[in-house]
């Protein structure tokens, strides 16, 4: 009995949402929910203008309230008028404006207005959109033209509950136009989306300093391997002894040996130098004395 009550529920709430969206074209409606209270059962209506479902002096919404009481057998009913603060980013309203573009300019700028409202979209802060527009767009032939920018989920739990989806359709002159928006707002939460604090370096200290408990006698070794570090420390910031490569002053007889040793070296260089110089043209008379072979 109570799935029987709780499919009348949705099946009420779904016509009511149906009815509304019927006769409120044109006004930028987003969602409409249905609230049944003791007292009375309350319509919530989020729209971008709510100016015209009031209508002047109340008028619409009066006549709305008549209806929906009529239509549907409601005792008490109450209408609620939200209005969307950031159009940019609800699909539905993005929707309802493609097809109203494409019914008053015609599908010739169907590209321009899919990458406006793309453009629109991500500078109000969405994280990824996608348009999809199926039909006889440009030619005769039915195509389907994809528009997509930004980061978008396709599958898992959250493109099923966090992307926000609206289907529309277009009367154009060639036939009807389907119009399907997926929006991924930035205040989603995704599960890859990790952010790191310092209450995590916290609770690394705490682990450190609980396994360097004294009940497993880590509390001595830990303390003889800080003082070992502290030594290495130590021993890293002592003055370290470096050999000077600068001249030491030379005495007098150290002066005279080295200067004899340089003598002595000049000497034997000339010596050399002169018997190359005596042995080149001995050389060359021999050549020209030595008699030249001659083939047979």
């Amino acid at each position: 009995m109570m799935q029987n009550k709780i499919i009348k529920q949705k099946v009420k709430e779904l016509e009511i949402q149906e009815f509304v969206e019927s006769n409120l074209s044109g006004v930028g409606l987003s969602t409409t929910n249905l609230q049944v209270t003791p007292m009375a059962e309350k319509i919530i209506i989020n729209t971008s203008r709510p100016g015209l479902v009031v209508g002047r002096k109340g008028q619409s919404i009066k006549k709305m309230t008549s209806m929906l009481k009529k239509k549907f057998n409601l005792d008490n009913p109450q209408i609620e008028i939200n209005e969307v603060t950031d159009i940019n980013t609800d699909p539905v309203i993005v929707a309802e404006r493609i097809a109203n573009t494409l019914e008053r300019y015609g599908a010739s700028r169907f590209k321009g207005i899919g990458h406006r409202t793309m453009e629109d979209a991500m500078n109000s802060g969405a994280l990824g959109i996608e348009i999809l527009i199926s039909g006889k767009i440009p030619s005769s032939r039915a195509k389907r033209w994809r528009f997509y920018q930004g980061y978008l989920k396709k599958c898992g739990d959250i493109a099923v509950s966090g992307v926000k989806t609206a289907y529309k359709t277009a009367l154009l002159k060639t036939g009807l136009v389907g119009i399907q928006v997926r929006i991924m707002p930035a205040d989603i939460k995704l599960p890859d989306d990790i952010k790191f604090t310092n209450e995590i370096h916290e609770i690394v200290e705490e682990i450190d300093d609980s396994h360097d408990s004294p009940k497993q006698g880590g509390h001595h070794r830990g303390h003889g391997n800080r003082q070992a570090e502290a030594g290495q420390a130590d021993a890293d910031t002592r003055p370290v002894a470096v050999k000077s490569t600068e001249a030491k002053p030379v005495g007098k007889k150290e002066g005279k040996e080295r200067s004899s040793d340089k003598k002595a070296d000049s000497k034997q260089a000339k010596g050399t130098q002169q018997k190359r110089a005596a042995k080149g043209p001995e050389t060359k008379a021999k050549k020209a004395a030595a008699p030249k072979k001659t083939k047979k």
